[in-house]
């Protein structure tokens, strides 16, 4: 993985982490909490896609495949703080 990638990669994360946070609880965590969020996300989302057979390519689609799989992290975390 080059440079360019990493900070693609990071920028993702970042951004989907920020969405998640506005879409679950109306605020983001901070950068480096967006970024651990959206990285977390992004694995989870792909496997969720994986697992639905559904595919998204490009900027766009890692993006959105990102904040789906952040919220639906956030959104588990929130069961399991309720419990």
């Amino acid at each position: 993985m080059d440079v360019q990638s990493l900070i693609i990669f990071l920028v993702i994360g970042a951004v989907a982490g920020w969405l998640a946070g506005l879409i679950m609880k109306g605020r983001g965590f901070g950068l480096i909490g967006n970024i651990i969020v959206g990285i977390i996300g992004a694995v989870l989302g792909g496997f969720l896609f994986g697992v639905l057979s559904l595919a998204a390519g490009g900027l766009i689609g890692s993006l959105i495949t990102a904040v789906i799989g952040a919220v639906v992290l956030l959104f588990l975390i929130s069961l399991i703080k309720k419990a």
